[in-house]
């Protein structure tokens, strides 16, 4: 009786403890997106609904402002399962030629589009160029509409780039498009940019409204040229031998919370896109809309050079362009 009292604490306890670590399992989510951003809106928005469901299962947790790395980085940690989620965009390039799609000037015309090319192309042709190198995308969310500001000069069409110290993330074909504009590309860590702008080491850079409003560009900056000239995706992404190795049911509720949480990511991003330009005109950018046929013209070189150099470019292109009406 004397064993059988010490016995049932102490089974009791392992219970207890091996509960508690199963509670434990902490999913880190790691993103560059700074206070305020879309991306942390987003991330932070998933976490809430899959914990929820989750229920003490595991629990995802945002790190958002590079804590955990820089795109690149958070990249490399999805490999070596040091960090469960990041929210890449156009670095996806430089992992699989195919992402490239998403770098080509005016292609994608809005969300409803978007959305088609996500359904009839994304999932069948670029995803699995991912899984290829490693990574599992489950699913696509929104970097958004991108635009120029700098402190030089109003940009109207492509010849007022010419010379620009213009900050691009890391991806080829943006470098590549805005050389062909006359700009002098920089790619740079998303990071960086406020206290090179601030500094003058760049003379500009290029996001959406959100990026721009959240990291204060507009402090350090004297015009924005509402140039749309390229729509990122974001794509929730993960390791994919390390998510294998995660509890199906754990994987089941994350992905089917990562799609369920796009309508809330598009929503919001409608929303800003409103809200944010009216907040820089008050802060006191200049504000100008550029003539988007003469970008459009010059872009003909970058996307002759996509489908040449990029195994199906062509197809991809021409299947996106067609599914553009309807919009």
């Amino acid at each position: 009786m004397k064993i059988f009292k010490f016995l049932v604490p102490a089974l009791l306890g392992t219970a207890v403890a091996g509960q508690a670590l199963a509670a434990e399992l902490e999913l880190k989510f790691g993103h560059v997106g700074a206070p305020g951003s879309l991306f942390e809106a987003s991330v932070n928005e998933f976490a809430k609904r899959a914990n929820e469901k989750l229920a003490g299962k595991a629990k995802v947790v945002t790190f958002g402002a590079s804590q955990l790395g820089k795109d690149k980085e958070l990249l490399q940690k999805l490999k070596l399962g040091t960090v469960n989620f990041s929210l890449p965009s156009t670095v996806m390039s430089t992992v699989a030629d195919e992402f490239g799609l998403f770098e080509m000037p005016y292609l994608v015309k809005d969300r409803g589009h978007m959305g088609r090319i996500e359904n009839e192309i994304f999932w069948t042709k670029i995803e699995p160029a991912a899984e290829a190198k490693g990574y599992k995308i489950l699913a696509v969310w929104e970097n958004g509409f991108r635009h120029i500001t700098n402190n030089l000069r109003p940009i109207d069409k492509p010849a007022d780039l010419q010379g620009i110290k213009l900050r691009t993330p890391k991806g080829a074909w943006r470098v590549k498009m805005f050389k062909s504009y006359g700009a002098n590309p920089t790619p740079m860590s998303f990071s960086e940019v406020f206290t090179a702008l601030q500094t003058g080491v760049i003379d500009g850079q290029e996001n959406p409204f959100a990026q721009i409003y959240s990291a204060k560009f507009q402090e350090v900056q004297k015009y924005l040229s509402l140039s749309g000239h390229v729509y990122t995706p974001a794509y929730v992404t993960v390791g994919k031998d390390a998510w294998a190795k995660l509890p199906a049911d754990v994987r089941q509720v994350l992905e089917e919370t990562a799609k369920e949480t796009q309508a809330y990511v598009y929503e919001t991003a409608a929303k800003m896109e409103i809200d944010l330009l009216d907040k820089l005109k008050a802060g006191g950018i200049s504000v100008n809309e550029p003539d988007k046929a003469a970008f459009v013209k010059a872009s003909k070189g970058i996307y002759d050079e996509f489908s040449a150099s990029v195994s199906g470019g062509g197809e991809l292109v021409d299947k996106a362009m067609s599914l553009a009406g309807g919009s």
